[in-house]
């Protein structure tokens, strides 16, 4: 067996948390000794109660439970925490390995089953099996939702000088945990800088999870965020228990119930969810995010939106720009959605010739980077351009953004012999800002 944690068992080992519940001290602090050295976190109660006190206290992925304590057995402890609010993977140990209780223990949903006396490497393996098989059926669940969802999930693309103080914004806040509204018109793209901030963060390998407020109907919203514990003890976690030691993406926030709003203030004040149903408050790590194109600070106006809540969400606000104010990054969307596109859906790519992409580029996107997306796979699905946009060369892929920065070069040399030098005209004219004729300017050597 090696030393360094985790080694043996796999990283979400190294990554746990861990409870042990035993009433006796040789027991308790063997697994204490052989289990801590290889995971995150561990505490150890000595009876039932005292575990109870420590759930309270915090989140535990699993539980190691001896089966047979004074008072009451682990048993009839888990059933009982479990009508309260009681979501981490059970490992039962015991003596005794009769039918009897296997079938108890399978009832209660324990995960695992080990028969004393064990080894080390036992506990541990049961411990690993038990990890993946929780990390697995999380995945699976949030894989089901990524696949149903509709958005963009790709990079930020384009160097715009707009895009480019979104990305410094971001690099800013990765390493910090304070919440993050992002506001801007529909289709700018706040789930895919969402999803860029969290990988730059340090949270960068839990769960990203993204939640369409709009998409779930108000009377079931609670359940699905905050989970459900049924009459018969039956548990579904919510995507914040998911997404714990994540983020949790909260997107269209202002069309969330005003009752919701409540328990989610409280999540964000307290870093604590109850489950609809659950008596016990079940302490969470998350970073929170959100977004909205309604105007968050006319709803409280009008008492929409609780004001409590929009204060304690827009702490930092990164507006997304309109496609339309970074014209300059359409033909590098184009050309990564083409390719990527054609790709997927296995056909040729489509001509990005220099008549098509001044077309883009000239067009006014009010369904911003998902437009763009959306009439570059409806062209590909049709297999030509709509006439708004159509051309007649064959230029495609890299090449079409070298022939764009040839157009662009001569357009902008040419409004600014028009304007007889006079750069701020020229912006003017073009519609950009000054910086950005200095800069094409100064890449130019001009």
């Amino acid at each position: 067996m090696k030393d360094r944690a985790g080694e043996d068992y796999g990283e979400a080992l190294a990554a746990a948390s861990v409870l042990v519940i035993d009433d006796e001290p040789g027991m308790r602090n063997f697994l204490t000794k052989i289990v801590g050295a290889r995971v995150k976190r561990i505490e150890a109660a000595a009876s039932p109660a005292e575990a109870t006190r420590l759930l309270d206290e915090a989140h535990f992925d699993i539980v190691i439970l001896d089966n047979i304590m004074p008072g009451k057995t682990g048993l009839e402890w888990v059933t009982e925490q479990q009508r309260r609010g009681f979501f981490a993977d059970v490992i039962l140990i015991t003596a005794y390995a009769d039918l009897e209780t296997a079938i108890a223990a399978l009832r209660a949903g324990v995960s695992d089953f080990v028969l004393k006396p064990f080894r080390g490497n036992q506990i541990l393996g049961a411990l690993a099996r038990t990890l993946d098989r929780k990390i697995l059926r999380r995945d699976n669940t949030l894989l089901r939702r990524e696949l149903s969802a509709d958005g963009l999930k790709g990079q930020l693309l384009g160097t715009s000088p707009k895009l480019e103080d979104v990305r410094g914004l971001l690099q800013r806040l990765a390493p910090m945990s304070t919440p993050v509204l992002f506001t801007g018109a529909s289709g700018t793209g706040k789930e895919v800088a969402a999803r860029t901030l969290h990988q730059l963060s340090d949270r960068a390998l839990r769960p990203f999870v993204a939640v369409n407020c709009a998409a779930i109907a108000p009377d079931r919203i609670a359940q699905e965020l905050f989970g459900v514990i049924g009459t018969e003890g039956n548990r579904s976690p919510g995507l914040f228990l998911l997404a714990d030691s994540g983020t949790l993406f909260l997107d269209e926030v202002a069309q969330m119930p005003d009752a919701l709003q409540a328990a989610l203030l409280r999540a964000l004040e307290d870093q604590r969810i109850r489950a609809v149903g659950g008596e016990r408050d079940i302490p969470l790590n998350l970073r929170l995010m959100f977004a909205t194109n309604a105007d968050l600070g006319k709803a409280v106006e009008e008492g929409r939106f609780r004001a409590d809540l929009y204060h304690r969400i827009n702490v930092v606000n990164v507006e997304m720009p309109h496609l339309r104010d970074r014209a300059e990054d359409i033909v590098s969307l184009a050309a990564h959605f083409m390719e990527q596109l054609a790709t997927s859906m296995g056909v040729e790519p489509l001509a990005l010739d220099e008549e098509t992409l001044l077309k883009l580029r000239r067009h006014d996107w009010p369904g911003n980077v998902r437009e763009l997306r959306n009439v570059i796979e409806r062209s590909l699905i049709l297999g030509g351009f709509p006439e708004e946009f159509a051309g007649s060369g064959a230029v495609t892929g890299a090449r079409a953004i070298e022939d764009l920065e040839l157009i662009t070069q001569r357009h902008i040399l040419h409004i600014l012999d028009r304007c007889g030098g006079n750069r701020a005209e020229a912006a003017r004219r073009l519609g950009v800002s000054r910086k950005t004729i200095d800069r094409k300017v100064a890449t130019w050597d001009l």
